[in-house]
């Protein structure tokens, strides 16, 4: 496995026990040499992932519809960032770099993500693992 797409908050959320778990798989998935495919985000618990991937030397692709990168939102320190034309395209270019998903906290966006994985999953449009 060398891609694994991570869904979660732009939020840190109230529990500081989320941006513990994100910088703790951020550094597996680096010392694992595992590449984190995520949305491109700088904020909440998707820019606490990026920089302990990126911290520990590890390579992140951030995948961002151009109306959050209008909003200044996406990070520009990732080893790549490419910018699309909707939040659509962003689960599908995602899905296709993705070897594995893991769904951590979020909001409707995350469960919104996941939700689409899982139905691509049971339709076996995909045939690749989600965690929670």
């Amino acid at each position: 496995m060398k891609n694994i797409c991570v869904f979660c908050g732009s939020s840190s959320g109230d529990n500081p026990a989320f941006a513990n778990a994100a910088e703790v798989l951020g550094r597996q998935l680096a010392k694992n040499n595992i590449q984190l495919i995520y949305g491109g985000g700088k904020v909440g618990l998707m820019g606490i992932i990026a920089d302990s991937v990126l911290g520990s030397e590890g390579k992140v692709v951030g995948i961002i519809p151009d109306f959050l990168m209008k909003k200044e939102v996406g990070h520009m320190g990732l080893t790549e960032i490419h910018v699309v034309e909707s939040m659509h395209v962003r689960k599908q270019k995602m899905a296709g770099l993705a070897d594995a998903f893991i769904a951590m906290p979020g909001g409707y966006g995350t469960l919104e993500e996941l939700s689409e994985i899982l139905t691509w999953v049971q339709l076996e449009l995909i045939k690749k693992p989600v965690g929670v």
